[in-house]
């Protein structure tokens, strides 16, 4: 199953909250690039972690 994430949407990695608030760069393939405030540029395999999307901000 594809994820719905798309590039501007602001997320959270649930196992890494020290992360912080990251915003979805690009989604190509299942590979997620996401901009994270304390971690910086990561690319997320969609098929290891499910990001949770973050409304509040």
């Amino acid at each position: 199953m594809r994820s719905m994430l798309e590039p501007g949407m602001m997320v959270r990695h649930p196992a890494r909250p020290d992360w912080g608030l990251g915003q979805v760069q690009s989604n190509i393939g299942g590979k997620i690039t996401v901009n994270f405030e304390h971690a910086g540029k990561v690319v997320i395999d969609e098929k290891h972690v499910h990001l949770t999307t973050d409304y509040g901000h």
